[in-house]
């Protein structure tokens, strides 16, 4: 199980670690990250992290779309982690 939360760790901490790269990039005026690249990193089980960044480093608030994506992929991992415990239960 220890290696489960390290993954999980680690990925919510890469997903953070684009999103930072990213707003960086875009207050310096540089090339961007594709906002696809942002979500396929929020995918596995990294919603936390997207959150985290969304809300600490004020990137990607205003875009609802984002944040609809964002949401469905949160509802997403929730819903694997609710039939992942039950079956383990």
């Amino acid at each position: 199980m220890k290696i489960v939360w390290s993954g999980l760790l680690l990925v919510n901490l890469l997903c953070f670690g684009l999103f930072a790269w990213d707003k960086r990039n875009a207050q310096r005026g540089q090339r961007r990250l594709a906002e696809t690249t942002l979500h396929w990193a929020t995918l596995p089980g990294a919603a936390p992290g997207a959150w985290a960044a969304m809300w600490l480093l004020h990137h990607k608030t205003r875009k609802a779309a984002f944040w609809g994506v964002t949401l469905a992929l949160t509802l997403l991992q929730g819903a694997v982690l609710y039939f992942a415990w039950l079956s383990f239960s």
